[in-house]
Protein backbone atom coordinates (compact mmCIF):
# COMPACT_ATOMS: atom_id res chain seq x y z
CA UNK A 1 0.00 0.00 0.00
CA UNK A 2 1.65 3.29 -0.97
CA UNK A 3 0.57 6.80 0.76
CA UNK A 4 0.47 9.05 -2.66
CA UNK A 5 -0.50 12.68 -2.51
CA UNK A 6 -2.64 14.09 -5.91
CA UNK A 7 -2.78 17.58 -6.30
CA UNK A 8 -5.34 18.66 -9.26
CA UNK A 9 -5.05 22.15 -11.26
CA UNK A 10 -7.61 24.63 -11.63
CA UNK A 11 -8.28 23.23 -15.70
CA UNK A 12 -9.08 19.45 -14.16
CA UNK A 13 -11.45 20.67 -11.67
CA UNK A 14 -12.88 23.33 -14.02
CA UNK A 15 -16.57 22.18 -13.98
CA UNK A 16 -18.62 20.49 -11.76
CA UNK A 17 -17.73 16.89 -14.81
CA UNK A 18 -14.43 17.25 -14.19
CA UNK A 19 -14.79 17.15 -10.43
CA UNK A 20 -16.76 14.24 -11.16
CA UNK A 21 -13.92 12.58 -13.14
CA UNK A 22 -11.45 13.30 -10.90
CA UNK A 23 -12.56 11.90 -7.99
CA UNK A 24 -13.31 8.30 -10.19
CA UNK A 25 -9.33 8.87 -10.32
CA UNK A 26 -9.31 9.02 -6.75
CA UNK A 27 -11.56 6.38 -5.67
CA UNK A 28 -9.74 4.00 -8.37
CA UNK A 29 -6.44 4.80 -6.07
CA UNK A 30 -8.06 3.77 -2.79
CA UNK A 31 -10.07 0.85 -4.37
CA UNK A 32 -6.40 -0.54 -5.79
CA UNK A 33 -5.44 -0.24 -2.27
CA UNK A 34 -3.30 3.21 -2.00
CA UNK A 35 -4.19 6.04 0.87
CA UNK A 36 -4.81 9.21 -0.82
CA UNK A 37 -4.63 13.20 0.50
CA UNK A 38 -5.87 15.06 -2.47
CA UNK A 39 -4.78 19.05 -2.79
CA UNK A 40 -7.24 20.97 -5.07
CA UNK A 41 -6.82 24.54 -7.13
CA UNK A 42 -9.31 26.82 -7.38
CA UNK A 43 -11.80 25.72 -10.28
CA UNK A 44 -11.08 27.17 -13.76
CA UNK A 45 -9.88 30.58 -13.80
CA UNK A 46 -12.28 31.78 -10.17
CA UNK A 47 -8.65 33.17 -8.67
CA UNK A 48 -7.90 35.58 -11.90
CA UNK A 49 -11.99 36.21 -11.29
CA UNK A 50 -11.62 37.05 -7.93
CA UNK A 51 -8.62 39.43 -8.16
CA UNK A 52 -10.92 41.34 -10.84
CA UNK A 53 -13.76 41.83 -8.34
CA UNK A 54 -11.27 43.19 -5.92
CA UNK A 55 -9.79 45.77 -8.45
CA UNK A 56 -13.25 46.62 -8.90
CA UNK A 57 -13.68 48.21 -5.42
CA UNK A 58 -10.66 48.67 -4.86
CA UNK A 59 -7.53 50.56 -6.34
CA UNK A 60 -5.12 48.94 -3.70
CA UNK A 61 -7.00 46.31 -1.89
CA UNK A 62 -5.89 45.13 1.66
CA UNK A 63 -3.12 42.48 1.48
CA UNK A 64 -4.92 40.76 4.33
CA UNK A 65 -8.64 41.06 3.20
CA UNK A 66 -7.38 40.08 -0.38
CA UNK A 67 -5.90 36.64 0.46
CA UNK A 68 -9.09 35.91 2.64
CA UNK A 69 -11.18 36.24 -0.41
CA UNK A 70 -8.80 34.50 -2.88
CA UNK A 71 -8.59 31.60 -0.52
CA UNK A 72 -12.63 31.19 -0.98
CA UNK A 73 -11.74 29.37 -4.52
CA UNK A 74 -9.99 26.17 -3.02
CA UNK A 75 -12.60 25.75 -0.58
CA UNK A 76 -15.18 25.63 -2.97
CA UNK A 77 -13.55 22.94 -5.49
CA UNK A 78 -12.49 20.92 -2.17
CA UNK A 79 -15.91 20.60 -0.54
CA UNK A 80 -17.70 20.00 -4.05
CA UNK A 81 -14.74 16.84 -4.88
CA UNK A 82 -15.50 15.96 -0.93
CA UNK A 83 -19.44 15.29 -1.93
CA UNK A 84 -18.75 14.06 -5.09
CA UNK A 85 -16.56 11.04 -3.29
CA UNK A 86 -19.38 10.85 -0.38
CA UNK A 87 -21.69 9.82 -2.89
CA UNK A 88 -19.39 7.42 -4.89
CA UNK A 89 -19.84 5.45 -1.09
CA UNK A 90 -16.33 6.66 0.37
CA UNK A 91 -15.44 8.94 2.88
CA UNK A 92 -14.06 12.17 2.81
CA UNK A 93 -12.74 14.85 4.45
CA UNK A 94 -12.38 18.50 3.15
CA UNK A 95 -9.34 21.04 4.86
CA UNK A 96 -8.75 24.22 4.55
CA UNK A 97 -4.86 25.14 5.00
CA UNK A 98 -4.92 26.01 8.13
CA UNK A 99 -6.96 22.75 9.33
CA UNK A 100 -4.65 20.74 7.35
CA UNK A 101 -1.83 22.52 9.73
CA UNK A 102 -0.33 24.47 7.09
CA UNK A 103 2.23 27.03 8.98
CA UNK A 104 3.07 30.13 7.34
CA UNK A 105 5.48 33.36 7.57
CA UNK A 106 3.05 36.69 7.77
CA UNK A 107 3.64 37.60 4.23
CA UNK A 108 -0.04 38.31 2.23
CA UNK A 109 -0.03 37.02 -1.28
CA UNK A 110 3.45 35.22 -1.36
CA UNK A 111 3.79 33.16 2.16
CA UNK A 112 6.31 30.71 2.87
CA UNK A 113 5.73 27.60 4.41
CA UNK A 114 6.96 27.19 7.77
CA UNK A 115 6.32 24.31 9.16
CA UNK A 116 3.35 21.43 7.85
CA UNK A 117 1.72 19.94 11.35
CA UNK A 118 -1.09 17.62 9.06
CA UNK A 119 -2.05 16.21 12.33
CA UNK A 120 -6.14 15.82 10.97
CA UNK A 121 -4.82 14.79 7.26
CA UNK A 122 -2.74 12.27 9.47
CA UNK A 123 -6.48 11.30 11.22
CA UNK A 124 -8.26 10.96 8.52
CA UNK A 125 -5.58 9.02 6.77
CA UNK A 126 -6.10 6.72 9.66
CA UNK A 127 -9.53 6.42 9.53
CA UNK A 128 -9.37 5.51 6.06
CA UNK A 129 -10.75 8.74 4.86
CA UNK A 130 -10.23 10.38 1.77
CA UNK A 131 -7.99 13.60 2.95
CA UNK A 132 -8.80 16.64 0.28
CA UNK A 133 -6.68 19.85 1.46
CA UNK A 134 -6.87 23.28 -0.09
CA UNK A 135 -4.03 24.25 -2.13
CA UNK A 136 -2.39 28.34 -2.19
CA UNK A 137 -3.16 28.68 1.39
CA UNK A 138 -2.30 28.44 5.27
CA UNK A 139 -2.18 30.26 8.54
CA UNK A 140 0.34 32.91 9.28
CA UNK A 141 1.95 32.41 12.55
CA UNK A 142 0.01 35.72 13.47
CA UNK A 143 -3.39 33.54 12.94
CA UNK A 144 -3.91 35.42 9.52
CA UNK A 145 -5.12 33.26 6.48
CA UNK A 146 -2.28 33.71 4.16
CA UNK A 147 -1.76 32.47 0.05
CA UNK A 148 1.20 31.52 -1.36
CA UNK A 149 1.53 33.48 -4.45
CA UNK A 150 0.45 31.84 -8.17
CA UNK A 151 0.96 28.15 -8.23
CA UNK A 152 0.68 27.69 -4.66
CA UNK A 153 -1.21 25.01 -4.76
CA UNK A 154 2.18 22.48 -6.12
CA UNK A 155 3.88 23.83 -3.05
CA UNK A 156 1.02 22.84 -0.65
CA UNK A 157 1.17 19.33 -1.92
CA UNK A 158 4.73 18.22 -1.89
CA UNK A 159 4.91 20.34 1.60
CA UNK A 160 1.68 18.20 2.44
CA UNK A 161 3.72 14.72 0.82
CA UNK A 162 6.99 15.62 3.00
CA UNK A 163 4.98 15.74 6.31
CA UNK A 164 3.00 12.80 5.29
CA UNK A 165 6.38 11.05 4.04
CA UNK A 166 4.41 9.52 1.23
CA UNK A 167 5.55 7.49 -1.49
CA UNK A 168 4.98 10.22 -4.32
CA UNK A 169 3.49 13.55 -5.07
CA UNK A 170 1.45 13.42 -8.48
CA UNK A 171 0.72 16.69 -10.16
CA UNK A 172 -2.04 16.47 -12.47
CA UNK A 173 -2.11 19.40 -14.76
CA UNK A 174 -3.68 20.07 -18.60
CA UNK A 175 -0.49 18.88 -20.11
CA UNK A 176 0.60 15.49 -19.55
CA UNK A 177 4.33 16.11 -18.58
CA UNK A 178 7.47 17.66 -19.02
CA UNK A 179 8.58 18.45 -22.29
CA UNK A 180 11.71 19.68 -24.47
CA UNK A 181 9.87 23.35 -25.23
CA UNK A 182 6.50 24.78 -24.73
CA UNK A 183 4.64 22.24 -27.22
CA UNK A 184 2.39 25.47 -27.86
CA UNK A 185 5.80 26.92 -30.02
CA UNK A 186 6.83 24.03 -30.97
CA UNK A 187 4.23 21.27 -31.73
CA UNK A 188 6.85 18.60 -32.45
CA UNK A 189 8.77 19.03 -28.82
CA UNK A 190 9.70 15.50 -26.81
CA UNK A 191 8.04 14.63 -23.59
CA UNK A 192 10.59 13.80 -21.19
CA UNK A 193 10.34 10.71 -19.54
CA UNK A 194 12.50 11.53 -16.59
CA UNK A 195 14.22 15.23 -14.79
CA UNK A 196 16.69 15.98 -12.30
CA UNK A 197 15.43 18.42 -9.55
CA UNK A 198 18.22 20.75 -10.58
CA UNK A 199 17.07 20.53 -14.11
CA UNK A 200 13.25 21.11 -12.85
CA UNK A 201 14.71 24.16 -10.64
CA UNK A 202 16.06 25.85 -13.54
CA UNK A 203 13.93 25.13 -15.66
CA UNK A 204 11.02 26.42 -13.61
CA UNK A 205 13.14 29.74 -13.03
CA UNK A 206 13.54 30.33 -16.83
CA UNK A 207 9.76 30.19 -17.45
CA UNK A 208 8.49 26.79 -18.13
CA UNK A 209 5.07 27.25 -16.34
CA UNK A 210 4.43 23.56 -15.30
CA UNK A 211 5.92 23.62 -11.82
CA UNK A 212 6.04 26.34 -9.35
CA UNK A 213 9.63 27.04 -9.01
CA UNK A 214 9.33 26.85 -4.78
CA UNK A 215 7.25 23.19 -5.07
CA UNK A 216 10.45 21.92 -6.69
CA UNK A 217 13.11 23.53 -4.22
CA UNK A 218 10.93 22.32 -1.18
CA UNK A 219 10.65 18.70 -3.40
CA UNK A 220 14.26 18.74 -3.66
CA UNK A 221 15.19 20.17 0.10
CA UNK A 222 13.05 17.31 1.02
CA UNK A 223 13.34 14.24 -1.29
CA UNK A 224 9.88 14.28 -2.83
CA UNK A 225 9.28 12.34 -6.06
CA UNK A 226 6.76 14.25 -8.27
CA UNK A 227 5.10 12.85 -11.07
CA UNK A 228 3.74 15.74 -13.78
CA UNK A 229 0.94 13.93 -15.45
CA UNK A 230 -1.98 14.77 -16.87
CA UNK A 231 -5.54 14.18 -15.30
CA UNK A 232 -7.22 13.62 -18.84
CA UNK A 233 -5.39 10.37 -19.36
CA UNK A 234 -3.77 7.64 -17.99
CA UNK A 235 -0.56 7.68 -19.44
CA UNK A 236 2.77 7.89 -17.20
CA UNK A 237 3.99 11.65 -17.39
CA UNK A 238 7.54 13.10 -16.17
CA UNK A 239 9.12 12.08 -13.24
CA UNK A 240 11.32 14.74 -11.09
CA UNK A 241 13.44 13.39 -8.85
CA UNK A 242 17.22 13.02 -8.04
CA UNK A 243 19.59 12.71 -10.77
CA UNK A 244 20.47 9.09 -12.10
CA UNK A 245 22.53 7.66 -14.51
CA UNK A 246 19.88 8.36 -17.66
CA UNK A 247 19.47 11.70 -16.65
CA UNK A 248 23.30 12.25 -16.15
CA UNK A 249 23.89 11.19 -20.13
CA UNK A 250 21.57 13.99 -21.38
CA UNK A 251 23.04 17.43 -22.15
CA UNK A 252 20.04 19.03 -23.25
CA UNK A 253 16.75 18.91 -21.51
CA UNK A 254 14.90 21.60 -23.31
CA UNK A 255 14.59 25.14 -23.92
CA UNK A 256 12.64 27.03 -21.52
CA UNK A 257 11.07 30.80 -21.94
CA UNK A 258 9.35 33.92 -20.01
CA UNK A 259 7.89 36.47 -21.10
CA UNK A 260 6.84 37.69 -17.45
CA UNK A 261 10.02 39.87 -16.69
CA UNK A 262 10.80 43.64 -17.62
CA UNK A 263 14.71 44.73 -17.55
CA UNK A 264 16.00 48.05 -15.56
CA UNK A 265 18.48 49.79 -15.85
CA UNK A 266 20.16 52.05 -13.22
CA UNK A 267 22.04 54.61 -15.34
CA UNK A 268 25.12 56.20 -15.42
CA UNK A 269 26.30 54.74 -11.62
CA UNK A 270 29.32 55.51 -10.18
CA UNK A 271 32.00 52.48 -10.36
CA UNK A 272 32.65 53.01 -6.85
CA UNK A 273 33.12 49.63 -3.74
CA UNK A 274 29.92 48.87 -2.66
CA UNK A 275 28.09 50.54 -5.23
CA UNK A 276 26.12 46.87 -6.40
CA UNK A 277 24.77 46.76 -2.02
CA UNK A 278 23.92 50.58 -2.62
CA UNK A 279 21.41 48.99 -5.89
CA UNK A 280 19.98 45.90 -4.45
CA UNK A 281 19.54 45.64 -0.67
CA UNK A 282 16.77 47.73 -0.72
CA UNK A 283 14.94 45.72 -3.47
CA UNK A 284 15.88 42.72 -1.06
CA UNK A 285 14.60 44.15 1.62
CA UNK A 286 11.05 44.82 -0.10
CA UNK A 287 10.89 41.20 -1.01
CA UNK A 288 11.72 42.10 -4.96
CA UNK A 289 13.49 39.01 -6.54
CA UNK A 290 15.71 40.22 -8.72
CA UNK A 291 17.32 37.78 -11.81
CA UNK A 292 20.06 38.23 -14.33
CA UNK A 293 22.52 40.95 -13.54
CA UNK A 294 24.92 42.70 -15.41
CA UNK A 295 27.21 45.64 -15.09
CA UNK A 296 28.85 47.36 -17.97
CA UNK A 297 32.46 47.95 -17.94
CA UNK A 298 33.29 51.32 -16.39
CA UNK A 299 33.77 54.46 -18.62
CA UNK A 300 35.27 57.71 -16.90
CA UNK A 301 34.36 56.11 -13.53
CA UNK A 302 30.85 55.38 -14.34
CA UNK A 303 28.61 52.65 -15.76
CA UNK A 304 25.24 51.17 -16.05
CA UNK A 305 23.69 48.43 -13.91
CA UNK A 306 21.04 46.52 -15.61
CA UNK A 307 18.78 43.48 -14.34
CA UNK A 308 15.23 41.74 -14.88
CA UNK A 309 12.27 41.21 -12.34
CA UNK A 310 9.10 40.44 -12.60
CA UNK A 311 7.25 43.07 -15.08
CA UNK A 312 4.18 42.74 -12.04
CA UNK A 313 6.46 44.44 -9.87
CA UNK A 314 7.66 47.08 -11.80
CA UNK A 315 4.70 49.45 -10.53
CA UNK A 316 5.55 48.66 -7.05
CA UNK A 317 9.23 48.96 -7.45
CA UNK A 318 8.99 52.46 -8.78
CA UNK A 319 9.18 54.53 -5.84
CA UNK A 320 12.19 52.44 -4.59
CA UNK A 321 14.17 52.08 -7.97
CA UNK A 322 13.89 56.10 -7.91
CA UNK A 323 14.82 56.52 -4.49
CA UNK A 324 18.48 54.06 -5.23
CA UNK A 325 19.16 56.13 -8.40
CA UNK A 326 18.83 59.20 -6.47
CA UNK A 327 20.81 57.77 -3.28
CA UNK A 328 23.54 56.69 -5.66
CA UNK A 329 24.22 59.32 -7.73
CA UNK A 330 22.16 57.62 -11.03
CA UNK A 331 21.93 59.40 -13.70
CA UNK A 332 18.29 57.67 -14.06
CA UNK A 333 16.55 54.43 -14.52
CA UNK A 334 15.05 52.72 -17.68
CA UNK A 335 12.14 50.41 -17.63
CA UNK A 336 11.55 48.08 -20.47
CA UNK A 337 8.77 45.28 -20.20
CA UNK A 338 9.56 44.22 -23.63
CA UNK A 339 11.63 41.25 -22.90
CA UNK A 340 11.70 38.03 -22.69
CA UNK A 341 14.24 35.20 -21.56
CA UNK A 342 15.03 31.88 -23.09
CA UNK A 343 17.16 29.26 -21.53
CA UNK A 344 18.36 26.49 -22.57
CA UNK A 345 19.02 23.69 -19.79
CA UNK A 346 20.83 20.44 -19.35
CA UNK A 347 22.78 18.42 -16.83
CA UNK A 348 25.61 17.62 -19.21
CA UNK A 349 26.59 21.15 -20.17
CA UNK A 350 28.74 20.84 -17.10
CA UNK A 351 31.23 18.84 -19.25
CA UNK A 352 30.31 20.31 -22.45
CA UNK A 353 31.76 24.03 -22.87
CA UNK A 354 30.21 23.51 -26.67
CA UNK A 355 26.67 24.45 -25.70
CA UNK A 356 26.29 28.14 -24.98
CA UNK A 357 28.35 29.08 -28.54
CA UNK A 358 25.82 26.55 -29.95
CA UNK A 359 22.77 28.61 -28.48
CA UNK A 360 24.68 32.27 -29.52
CA UNK A 361 24.82 30.53 -33.30
CA UNK A 362 21.27 29.71 -34.07
CA UNK A 363 20.11 33.11 -32.11
CA UNK A 364 22.50 34.87 -34.44
CA UNK A 365 21.43 32.72 -37.53
CA UNK A 366 18.01 33.64 -37.14
CA UNK A 367 19.02 37.34 -36.77
CA UNK A 368 18.08 37.86 -32.78
CA UNK A 369 20.02 40.30 -31.02
CA UNK A 370 21.16 39.21 -27.30
CA UNK A 371 21.14 42.04 -24.59
CA UNK A 372 21.80 39.93 -21.75
CA UNK A 373 23.50 36.49 -20.90
CA UNK A 374 23.88 35.00 -18.08
CA UNK A 375 25.12 31.33 -16.92
CA UNK A 376 25.29 28.60 -14.37
CA UNK A 377 26.54 24.58 -14.54
CA UNK A 378 23.29 23.70 -16.65
CA UNK A 379 21.79 26.49 -17.75
CA UNK A 380 22.35 29.32 -20.27
CA UNK A 381 19.73 32.11 -20.61
CA UNK A 382 19.71 35.38 -22.82
CA UNK A 383 17.21 38.14 -23.03
CA UNK A 384 15.90 39.16 -26.46
CA UNK A 385 13.07 40.98 -27.68
CA UNK A 386 10.06 39.88 -26.55
CA UNK A 387 8.22 39.55 -29.99
CA UNK A 388 11.16 37.56 -31.26
CA UNK A 389 10.73 34.55 -28.32
CA UNK A 390 8.53 31.98 -30.52
CA UNK A 391 11.25 32.36 -33.35
CA UNK A 392 13.86 31.77 -31.00
CA UNK A 393 12.59 29.02 -29.18
CA UNK A 394 11.86 27.08 -32.41
CA UNK A 395 15.64 28.34 -33.17
CA UNK A 396 17.07 26.66 -30.52
CA UNK A 397 15.16 23.74 -30.18
CA UNK A 398 15.94 22.52 -33.84
CA UNK A 399 19.81 23.52 -33.50
CA UNK A 400 19.75 21.00 -30.75
CA UNK A 401 17.58 18.17 -32.54
CA UNK A 402 15.59 18.22 -29.42
CA UNK A 403 12.95 16.66 -31.25
CA UNK A 404 13.89 13.40 -32.58
CA UNK A 405 17.85 13.11 -30.59
CA UNK A 406 19.26 14.16 -27.68
CA UNK A 407 22.91 14.64 -27.88
CA UNK A 408 24.68 12.35 -24.97
CA UNK A 409 27.51 11.43 -23.51
CA UNK A 410 29.24 8.22 -23.78
CA UNK A 411 32.69 6.48 -22.58
CA UNK A 412 34.24 4.93 -25.15
CA UNK A 413 35.14 1.21 -24.45
CA UNK A 414 38.60 1.65 -25.94
CA UNK A 415 39.63 4.95 -23.87
CA UNK A 416 39.78 6.43 -20.85
CA UNK A 417 37.74 9.92 -22.54
CA UNK A 418 34.43 10.79 -23.34
CA UNK A 419 32.74 10.87 -26.83
CA UNK A 420 30.15 12.68 -28.03
CA UNK A 421 27.57 11.43 -30.14
CA UNK A 422 23.58 11.60 -30.94
CA UNK A 423 21.31 9.17 -30.81
CA UNK A 424 17.53 8.30 -30.94
CA UNK A 425 16.17 9.58 -27.34
CA UNK A 426 12.31 8.85 -27.90
CA UNK A 427 10.31 7.62 -24.67
CA UNK A 428 9.72 4.31 -24.55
Amino acid sequence: MALIVQKYGGTSVGDAERIKRVAERIVAAVRAGDQVCVVVSAMGHSTDELVSLAAQVSEEPNPRELDMLLTSGERISMALLSMVISDLGYEAISLTGSQAGIVTDTTHGKARILEVKGDRVRQALAANKIAIVAGFQGVSTAYDVTTLGRGGSDTTAVALAAALGADRCEIYTDVDGVYTADPRIVPSARKLHAVSYEEMLEMAASGAGVLMLRSVEYARNHGVVLHVRSSFGYEDGTWIKEEDERMERAIISGVAHDISEAKVVIQNVPDTPGIAARVFRPLADEGFNIDMIVQNVSAEGRTDISFTMPTDDLRRAKPVLDEIAASVGAEGVARDPDIAKISLVGAGMKTHPGVAADMFDALSDAGINIEIISTSSIRVSCVIRAFEVERAVKAIHDRFKLTEESIIREQHPATATGQLRAINARET
